[in-house]
C-alpha cells in the first residue's frame, strides 16, 4: 500500500490530512451501512405485506362452500351414524320435504305442538340417529322461540303422513294428517353449529357435530338477537376453522329466535 505525500506540507500535516480523509471515508461507510439496513427493512416490510395479501386471498377463496347438494336448500345434517337428515324451513319447504323427498319407510319427526319442521331421516336409523333427529326437530321449532328447556317430539313412518283431510276439514300449506302409532321423544333444546371436514357449515345435534366438525359452537335459547348471535358465531368459527363464512349462511342455519353460545370447540 502506498500513500501520496504532499512535499509542501510537513509530516504532521500529511498525517492529519489522511486522518481526516479516513474519518470521512468511515462516515460514508457508516452511512452506506445504514442505507443498506434501511433498504433491507423496507424490503422485509414489502415481503411481509405481500405474504399477508396472499394469505388474505387464500382465506377469501376458502369460504364455506355454497349450496351444491339438493338438500342444502333445506335444513339438514349428517347424523353420527352417517345418515342424511332433512327438514323444512317453512310451510312451503315442509310440503316439498314430505311430498318429494319422503319414502314410505322413512322415519318422520314433528313436535306435538304446532310450529315445527317436518324432519325426515333418509335410510334406516339406529337409536343415535333417532335421538339426533328428534333433537334437531325440537331445536328448529317454536319451542326455541319460547325458550323452553325441552320439547315433545314424535316419530312416525312416511306412510303414516297424508295430505288428505278429514271430511269437512282443510289442511293448510305445510300441514298433514298423521295416522297410527307414534314414538315419543323429549329432547333438550340445543344445537351445534360448525364447519365440517368438507368445509360445509352444518347445524346439528352435538353428537353429530362432534363426529363431523373440526370446530363447532354449542348454542341454546338465550338473550342474543339472532342477527347478533350469527355475527358472534361467524367471528368464532372463522377464528377456529380459518375459513370465511357468509353471514347469510349462518342465519339460515340457526334456529328461529334468540340464543346464546354456551360451549366452544
Amino acid at each position: 500500500m502506498s500513500l501520496e505525500l504532499y512535499w509542501n506540507k510537513s509530516l504532521e500535516e500529511n498525517a492529519s490530512l489522511y486522518f481526516e480523509k479516513a474519518k470521512k471515508a468511515k462516515k460514508k461507510l457508516i452511512g452506506l451501512a445504514l442505507a443498506v439496513a434501511e433498504t433491507k427493512k423496507k424490503l422485509q416490510k414489502v415481503e411481509f405485506e405481500a405474504e399477508e395479501t396472499k394469505k388474505a386471498k387464500e382465506n377469501k377463496s376458502q369460504k364455506v362452500q355454497a349450496p351444491k347438494e339438493w338438500y342444502e336448500k333445506l335444513r339438514w345434517f349428517i347424523s353420527s351414524e352417517g345418515l342424511l337428515v332433512i327438514g323444512g324451513r317453512d310451510a312451503t319447504t315442509n310440503e316439498i320435504v314430505i311430498k318429494k323427498y319422503t319414502d314410505k319407510d322413512d322415519t318422520v319427526f314433528h313436535t306435538e305442538a304446532p310450529g315445527s319442521p317436518f324432519v325426515v331421516i333418509k335410510g334406516k336409523p339406529g337409536e343415535a340417529t333417532l335421538q339426533e333427529a328428534a333433537a334437531f326437530c325440537a331445536a328448529n321449532s317454536r319451542a326455541w322461540e319460547r325458550r323452553l328447556g325441552t320439547a315433545e317430539v314424535y316419530a312416525i313412518k312416511g306412510e303414516q303422513v297424508s295430505k288428505t283431510a278429514q271430511p269437512g276439514e282443510y289442511l293448510a300449506k305445510g300441514a298433514f294428517m298423521i295416522y297410527g302409532k307414534r314414538q315419543y321423544f323429549h329432547p333438550e333444546l340445543k344445537i351445534a353449529v360448525g364447519v365440517t371436514k368438507e368445509g360445509k357449515l352444518m347445524a346439528a345435534p352435538p353428537t353429530a357435530a362432534q363426529k363431523h366438525c373440526a370446530a363447532y359452537l354449542l348454542i341454546k335459547p338465550g338473550d342474543l338477537k339472532k342477527s347478533d348471535l350469527a355475527k358472534r358465531v361467524k367471528h368464532e368459527l372463522e377464528k377456529r376453522s380459518g375459513q370465511a363464512i357468509e353471514l347469510d349462511t349462518i342465519m339460515a342455519a340457526l334456529p328461529p329466535g334468540e340464543g346464546q353460545i354456551v360451549k366452544e370447540r
